[in-house]
């Protein structure tokens, strides 16, 4: 009785955050098939539901949508040479730091993540200048290096915390047997590391996908935009197509999701690496 009393009581919690969390997208979806005239009418179900929102969208036939697909593309782009930059970069100073022991690592380190102490969006009119300073303002390239700056001190951070679980007799067994700092690197480390790299590339991907200040702040060009600004042109105008709008929105969560069920099952395992010392 005591156990069905704690379903109980997790299932009342459950259901009112699924509904919190659906509610949004169901909106979302609601408004996505929806015509202008259903779409203010305030009903829970369109009248009569349409897919022309997706044909308008895919077809860039709207004067916000003219270089949809051109920014779907930068937002891919950006987000993911971010991702591999910063698991490049969080790799390799987490071996160095925490197998090969370089000195100064873990000060480094530490220093690295009290950047996190100072929010984000102080650091943004610093980051515009230094952009500015090397000639990089509007280009995608200043886009990917500030994420890269912002997401390398956490990834460098957990991929450490997840290194220092591995059993140092497997890098003994393999300096034994003669292996180099670049092939104990390559053969050891990363095959054993590969579930916490997946947790740390999507992290970084998702962060440059979902990154909006930065981006309206380094590019200006439409054509050099992610969508994540290109969307917030709508909002431009008072007469904005809210069902354009929310169609595109639909569009553009849908990589995320699929990248998230697509790797749940390394992210899983990634989050809990190190959780038990063998």
């Amino acid at each position: 009785m005591k156990r069905l009393l704690d379903e109980g009581k997790l299932i009342l919690i459950a259901i009112p955050v699924l509904i919190w969390t659906m509610l949004p997208i169901y909106h979302l979806f609601v408004l996505s098939i929806s015509n202008q005239e259903s779409m203010l009418a305030g009903k829970l179900w369109p009248d009569q539901p349409t897919l022309q929102n997706f044909q308008i969208v895919f077809k860039q036939q709207h004067y916000y949508l003219t270089n949809f697909w051109l920014q779907l593309f930068n937002s891919f782009l950006i987000a993911v040479t971010t991702g591999l930059l910063t698991l490049f970069i969080a790799t390799c100073a987490a071996f160095a730091i925490s197998r090969l022991k370089a000195p100064g690592g873990r000060s480094i380190m530490n220093f690295a993540l009290a950047t996190y102490l100072i929010p984000a969006a102080f650091l943004a009119i610093p980051m515009y200048k230094a952009m500015g300073t090397f000639g990089l303002l509007n280009t995608r390239t200043a886009l990917i290096l500030a994420m890269v700056a912002l997401a390398s001190p956490y990834a460098i951070w957990v991929l450490k915390q997840a290194s220092d679980k591995l059993p140092k007799e497997l890098d003994e067994a393999a300096i034994m047997d003669g292996a180099t700092s670049l092939q104990l690197f390559r053969m050891v480390y990363l095959p054993l590391m590969k579930p916490s790299m997946v947790v740390i590339g999507i992290y970084a991907l998702l962060l440059a996908w979902n990154e909006y200040l930065y981006a309206f702040l380094l590019l200006s060009s439409e054509k050099e935009l992610p969508l994540a600004v290109g969307l917030g042109l709508f909002l431009s105008a008072d007469d904005a197509p809210w069902n354009l709008l929310m169609t595109a929105g639909l569009i553009y969560a849908i990589p995320p999701a699929v990248i998230y069920y697509g790797f749940r099952n390394n992210m899983v395992s990634g989050l809990t690496a190190g959780a038990v010392k063998s």
